[in-house]
């Protein structure tokens, strides 16, 4: 038996895996591990030029065509579509639509959840910090359904159908506070508003640093670079990363080098940088494979 280590990330969009974890994902899956994604929604409220919609029915078939192609370049194992409506920046009239995940029903979506989780047999789940990221409801929406799902997985009385599974650590992805405080002080000293960021002028900094947790582990990503333009780039819909990405490779690897997270489960004992490794302490077994056999 050649039991491999096996890690979930719990997101809410087509292009959240690329554009926020793709170096991560591609150093993972180089080390041996087998990842797998949820994606929740569908993304059909992303703003798309009408030229790429050529050959495709809706934003939704095309967002999530662009899935495919990142999925590919990134090699995950498994892509787990939930299919809800994407909900929209907070407060807009998408967020009341009946079928959107923000509306969505969250023991449904932790239940949906849990199954995903007893099937894979995740030994580590990654998923938003409890803000989403930059405060998107389908952000937190998953985040608040992966979070429960966790500690529910490994219940036997949460009955789906399927033996219990408890996965050993859960992390939230987290953003450099010393990297947003710089980026903000740049913004300010060009003029540029902080608060009314991104095409639509609904991204907020300032909001986002006040909502920062505690960094416990640093990955260096540093190796890379190339690996995450080459995914970020399926996504062309949504300006293939942003503008971010067009920092010149040096400089991202010197400014960047690291992706953080912050350790939820186990409880870290202090706040401060730990790991640097998220299967630091994690025990592999052979326990699918075995089962697998019985079956």
């Amino acid at each position: 038996m050649n039991p491999k280590p096996r890690l979930l990330i719990a997101y809410a969009h087509p292009d959240d895996e690329s554009f926020g974890l793709g170096g991560a994902i591609a150093k993972w899956v180089d080390a041996g591990v087998d990842v797998y994604l949820i994606c929740a929604t569908n993304g059909e409220r992303g703003t798309v030029a009408p030229e790429l919609l050529q050959g495709y029915n809706s934003i939704a078939e095309l967002r999530l065509a662009e899935l495919e192609c990142a999925a590919q370049k990134l090699r995950l194992t498994e892509v787990f579509k939930l299919g809800y409506k994407d909900s929209g920046m907070m407060g807009s009239p998408t967020c009341e639509d009946s079928e959107c995940l923000w509306q969505a029903n969250v023991d449904e979506v932790t239940r949906r959840c849990v199954e995903i989780y007893r099937e894979v047999q995740p030994h580590v789940v990654v998923t938003f910090n409890k803000y989403g990221g930059y405060g998107h409801p389908d952000h937190i929406a998953i985040q608040r359904a992966a979070t429960k799902a966790f500690h529910l997985a490994g219940d036997a009385n949460f009955v789906t159908g399927q033996p219990s599974y408890k996965p050993q650590k859960l992390y939230y992805s987290s953003i450099p506070k010393r990297q947003l405080q710089l980026g903000i002080t740049m913004l300010r000293l060009r003029g540029i508003d902080p608060r009314k960021l991104g095409r639509n002028k609904d991204l907020d900094l300032v909001k986002i640093l006040e909502n920062v947790e505690p960094t416990h582990t640093n990955l260096d990503v540093s190796r890379y670079f190339t690996h995450w333009d080459e995914a970020n780039q399926c996504h062309k819909s949504q300006l293939g990363g942003g503008p971010t990405w067009r920092m010149p490779l040096t400089l991202r690897r010197w400014f960047a080098p690291h992706q953080g997270f912050t350790r939820v489960v186990p409880a870290p004992a202090h706040n401060r940088v730990d790991e640097t490794d998220l299967f630091a302490g994690v025990t592999v077994d052979a326990r699918r494979q075995l089962q697998a056999a019985a079956d």
